[in-house]
């Protein structure tokens, strides 16, 4: 089965789905398509990722194009780059996935995401491609390495904070064994925070290994032991942000977002008193928002999705439950340490424990979710399977919600219950993955 574009940029096995000769005719279309003469490709710390960034670069110099290796680098690094450099941008990355898979994510000049029009031109060309059996792998080049990949991205961190310090703050950074393992220490204690950091020594397979933001229970006991002010768990390649309270509560993106909607609301830096939400937000962050007067934008899951309406203009703050939260006056793309730095900010800022702030932020419903594997990715479910979820919905009415939807990334149904009573959403999600399975198996 060939690959195609997820939710966020293509992903697959590696090398078994996504090898050079893949990622070569991949970049190849891209460049057609994009026609850009420079190009900077950064990558998380997976063993596979040096093979296939060298492909990347293989195959965009034999396009004629600049192409400028950032090394090991975060995804918000490569898409600020690709704005302040006006480039396109690749990032050899799976994100929050397991070491045995990898993916290619691309920016456009200016460090947006690709719109719908450009990634199925890209496809069509990958296609034909692919198809080609005299297309082969292109030997691997030696790329031009950037000067400085950190130095400016940095600086952009700091100028949201317009130069506010994290002094006395104490910080447990969990870095997942990913792209932030070597710029963490040294971007918060710049910022002049204590900080301890966890899980920042990658081997190529130790990447989100029961660690990072899909894994924070290591952050919880260390920030707890250590009575830090806070925790932050980033994900591989470090564009998403799950928190840790000093009382070892989870910071999930839902109550980041609330508590960032507050605060820039309160400041005035909330454009129109907007947030552009997805579906799976939890029904406490709707509640909540709404009675400080701020209203939402809902759109579906993927921070694509989040992007297209800042991009708009509709709002200049987006976010995730799954911690990508994105902030249009500072960044293109969801950015893990910009978002832990500006929380630890708002912490100091209000001068209260992070535990009290995050409980009072919002209620938030008990959400159960479960993922159903199916043999085919597929969004057109079976009658059967779309009578159960109404019988479901009518179930719950109006105190909770049920959202079935096919993974944009992975070979899975993903099914979320919200309920007042977690014994009910747990009871609800299992049987609808039940009837799920069998089916779609």
């Amino acid at each position: 089965m060939t690959l195609s574009f997820g939710t966020d940029g293509v992903r697959g096995a590696a090398p078994e789905a996504l090898n050079p000769r893949f990622v070569n005719c991949l970049a190849v279309a891209a460049s057609e398509v994009l026609s850009v003469d420079r190009w900077v490709i950064g990558r998380d710390t997976r063993e596979s990722g040096p093979a296939l960034s060298e492909a990347v670069i293989a195959a965009l110099e034999s396009m004629q194009r600049v192409a400028i290796d950032a090394g090991v680098a975060p995804t918000p690094t490569i898409a600020h780059l690709a704005k302040v450099e006006d480039c396109a941008g690749v990032v050899v990355s799976a994100s929050h996935n397991p070491w045995t898979d990898n993916g290619i994510k691309i920016f456009a000049p200016g460090g947006r995401k690709l719109h719908d029009h450009e990634q199925t031109m890209i496809e069509t060309r990958l296609h034909e491609l692919l198809g080609d059996q005299s297309v082969t792998s292109l030997p691997v080049s030696s790329a031009l390495r950037h000067p400085n990949p950190m130095g400016s991205w940095i600086e952009s961190i700091n100028a949201a904070l317009e130069n506010r310090t994290l002094n006395g703050m104490r910080l447990v950074v969990d870095c997942a064994n990913g792209a932030a393992s070597e710029i963490a220490d040294t971007l918060f204690s710049d910022l002049c925070a204590q900080v301890e950091i966890i899980n920042a020594e990658p081997n190529g397979r130790n990447i989100n290994d029961d660690c990072g933001s899909t894994n924070p229970a290591k952050l919880k006991a260390v920030v707890q032991s250590s009575q830090a002010d806070l925790g932050l768990a980033f994900d591989g390649d470090a564009d998403r942000l799950i928190a840790v309270a000093s009382d070892g509560a989870i910071i999930d993106g839902d109550r980041q977002l609330c508590l960032f909607a507050n605060d820039m609301a309160q400041r005035d830096l909330l454009l129109e008193r907007k947030v552009v939400i997805t579906e799976m937000s939890n029904l406490g962050l709707r509640q909540a928002l709404e009675l400080a007067d701020i209203s939402t934008i809902e759109v579906p899951v993927g921070d694509r999705n989040i992007l297209a309406q800042l991009e708009e203009g509709a709002a200049t703050l987006g976010g995730e439950q799954s911690g990508h939260i994105v902030f249009w006056d500072y960044a293109t793309t969801g950015d893990g340490l910009l978002s832990g730095a500006l929380l630890a900010d708002l912490v100091v800022r209000s001068g209260q424990p992070s535990s009290d702030l995050a409980r009072d932020a919002m209620l938030q419903l008990p959400q159960v979710l479960v993922n159903v594997p199916v043999t085919v990715k597929s969004s057109d479910f079976p009658l059967k399977v779309q009578q159960e979820i109404q019988a479901a919905q009518d179930r719950l009415t109006d105190n909770g919600r049920v959202l079935v939807r096919a993974s944009g990334t992975e070979a899975l149904i993903r099914v979320m219950v919200e309920a007042p009573d977690e014994r009910v959403a747990r009871s609800e999600a299992q049987r609808l993955a039940d009837v799920i399975q069998a089916a779609m198996r």
